[in-house]
C-alpha cells in the first residue's frame, strides 16, 4: 500500500538541484515504522555526479546571493513562514507516518519550525550588526560575512527542528546550501524544503538524498565545501572530520549521547519529578539523543524511585502515533528496531532483569510496526553493556550510588557528554555537583531542552563539536573579520 499526498508527489524520488526537481531512476521506499506495509513515498538515491552537481551550482550562487541586501534575505525567508504557519497539521500528518512520533510530539517539532521560520530573521538583524571595538589608539570594527558552500545533513529521529536549526540560519547569513535528509524520514522535511526553494533564487536551496557514504564522502573532500553541519552518530562524525581535514572546513558537529540522571537523596519524587523523568527517557519513544540514557538513584531512594517509575511508565499506550489516544509510538526503522532488542537480549544473558511496563494499544496489529513495551533495566552494574551504550529506545537502566563522589566517577566515566540532570531539593548543591560533570549542559530537577531557540550549548568530549551561541546558530556559519584604520 502506498500513502500518497499531493505535497510527497511534488518531491517523492527527487532531488533539487538549480531550482529543479528532478526524478531519479533510482529510489528506496520509505515506510510507516508502525505499519511497515504501507510506502509513503520514496528516497531518490543520487549518484557522485548528482553531489558534484549540487555543489557546482550552489557555488556559482554563492557570489549573488552572498551580496544579497540582509533584509532581502529576511523578507524571503519571512514569506516562506508566510506560506507554512497555517499547515501544522498537514505537515504533521505526514511526519507521523514516517517517522512514527505521536501527534503531540509531531505537531510540537512542526510548530518549532514554523518558529524559527519567524524569529531568526528577527535575531539576526542585531547580531549582524558591526561591532565597535574601537579604542584610543585605534578605530577597530568587528564585521560578519558567510563562510560560502554549507553542507548539512541531520538524522531520522528529529529531522525537522535539527535541520531547521542549521538551514535557516546559514541562508540567513548568506551561505548557499547542499542538503541531505535521512534515508529513514526524509519527506516531511523535503517538503518544507520546497516551500523554502520557491522563495529562493535557484542555486541557494540545494537537496541531494540517498547513500550517506557516498554524499558524505563527496562532500567531505570538495574544497568548495567551506563548512559541514552534521548530525548523527560519534562514529560517522569522526569518518567526516577525517575525510574533510584536508581542506579544513568548518565543523559544526552534533554527535551521539549517554546522558546521565543523578538522583540525589533529598530528591523530591513527586508527581511532577517522576513524569519529568519518564518525559526525559520516553520521549519520542527514547530516539533522541538528548534523552536520559541511565539513572543514578541514591541507595537510600532506590526502592521508591523504582517503584513509582514503575507505575509511570505502566500508563503508557504503544501504538500507531496517528491515533490521538497513544503516548509513544514505534522505533523508527527495522535497523533501529533490532538494535535495541539485540541489547535486551545481551544484558538480560549477562544478569540484568528487564522489567516490560505500559500496554499495547492493539494487540492485533503490534507486529505490523516496530512496536516495543517500555522498560527499565535493573540488576546492572558500570560496566554493563546497557550502561554504556547510547540506547536509543524506550529502555533505561537503572543504578543505586552511596555518595556523591560516587556518581561522579559514574556519570564522567563516557566517552559522551551532551546532557546531564541533578535531582535535588538543593539548587547550590546541584551547582557544585555540575561544575564537576563533564556535559555541554546540565538541567536542575529537569532533563529537556532550551526552549529559547536562541540557546544552542553543544556536547563534549564525543558528544560534538562547535562553539557556544546565543543566536541559534550564526556563528557556525560565518566568519568574523576585523576592520580597522
Amino acid at each position: 500500500m502506498v500513502y500518497k499526498t499531493e505535497a510527497t508527489l511534488q518531491i517523492s524520488g527527487k532531488i533539487l538541484v538549480n531550482g529543479e526537481w528532478l526524478t531519479l531512476e533510482k529510489h528506496k521506499d520509505v515506510i510507516n515504522p508502525a505499519v511497515t506495509s504501507e510506502v509513503v513515498g520514496f528516497i531518490g538515491m543520487a549518484s557522485e555526479e548528482d553531489v558534484d552537481r549540487a555543489i557546482t551550482v550552489a557555488a556559482d550562487a554563492y557570489p549573488t546571493w552572498s551580496q544579497t541586501a540582509l533584509d532581502e534575505r529576511i523578507e524571503r525567508v519571512h514569506q516562506v513562514w508566510e506560506r507554512v504557519k497555517d499547515r501544522v497539521n498537514e505537515y504533521t500528518t505526514l511526519f507521523v507516518r514516517e517517522n512514527g512520533k505521536t501527534l503531540l510530539e509531531g505537531k510540537l517539532d512542526i510548530q518549532r519550525c514554523v518558529q524559527i521560520l519567524k524569529e531568526m530573521p528577527e535575531n539576526l538583524k542585531n547580531w549582524y550588526e558591526p561591532k565597535d571595538l574601537s579604542g584610543p589608539a585605534q578605530q577597530v570594527e568587528v564585521r560578519r560575512r558567510p563562510r560560502g558552500v554549507t553542507a548539512i545533513i541531520t538524522p531520522w529521529n528529529s529531522p525537522m527542528i535539527l535541520t531547521f536549526k542549521r538551514v535557516i540560519p546559514a541562508i540567513l547569513t548568506g551561505n548557499t546550501v547542499v542538503f541531505k535528509p535521512a534515508t529513514d524520514c526524509p519527506l516531511t522535511i523535503m517538503v518544507f524544503m520546497k516551500e523554502l526553494a520557491d522563495c529562493l533564487p535557484p542555486g541557494v536551496l540545494n537537496v541531494v538524498t540517498g547513500s550517506g557514504g557516498l554524499i558524505g564522502d563527496r562532500i567531505a573532500k570538495d574544497e568548495r565545501v567551506r563548512t559541514i553541519a552534521f548530525v548523527g552518530g560519534t562514529s560517522t562524525g569522526k569518518v567526516l572530520m577525517e575525510k574533510s581535514s584536508s581542506t579544513l572546513k568548518k565543523l559544526n558537529m552534533e554527535l551521539g549521547g549517554n546522558d546521565p540522571a543523578i538522583i540525589l537523596a533529598d530528591a523530591d519524587l513527586n508527581k511532577e519529578t517522576i513524569l519529568k523523568l519518564r518525559n526525559g527517557v520516553l520521549k519520542g519513544a527514547g530516539q533522541v539523543c538528548s534523552a536520559i540514557k541511565r539513572i543514578y538513584v541514591h541507595e537510600s531512594r532506590y526502592e521508591e524511585l523504582l517503584d513509582k517509575l514503575s507505575e509511570e511508565f505502566n500508563k503508557t499506550i504503544v501504538g500507531n502515533g496517528i491515533q490521538p489516544d497513544v503516548k509513544m509510538g514505534p522505533l523508527n526503522n527495522e535497523s533501529q528496531f533490532r538494535f535495541v532488542r539485540d541489547l535486551i537480549d545481551r544484558a538480560e544473558k549477562e544478569g540484568a532483569k528487564v522489567h516490560y511496563f505500559g500496554r499495547k494499544l492493539n494487540e492485533a496489529t503490534w507486529d505490523d510496526g516496530y512496536f516495543m513495551l517500555p522498560a527499565i533495566i535493573t540488576n546492572v552494574n558500570q560496566e554493563s553493556e546497557i550502561m554504556r551504550t547510547e540506547q536509543f529506545g524506550p529502555v533505561i537502566p537503572v543504578m543505586p550510588f552511596k555518595d556523591v563522589e560516587q556518581v561522579i566517577d559514574y556519570a564522567n566515566d563516557s566517552e559522551y557528554g551532551l546532557r546531564a540532570s541533578i535531582w535535588t531539593t538543593d539548587i547550590e548543591a546541584a551547582k557544585r555537583l555540575a561544575d564537576r560533570i563533564e556535559a555541554g549542559a546540565i538541567f536542575f530537577n529537569n532533563h529537556t531542552i532550551f526552549k529559547d531557540l536562541r540557546l544552542d550549548f553543544p556536547g563534549i568530549k564525543e558528544s560534538g563539536l562547535s562553539s557556544v551561541t546565543e543566536f541559534g546558530g550564526f556563528e557556525h556559519f560565518t566568519d568574523s573579520y576585523g576592520f580597522a584604520d
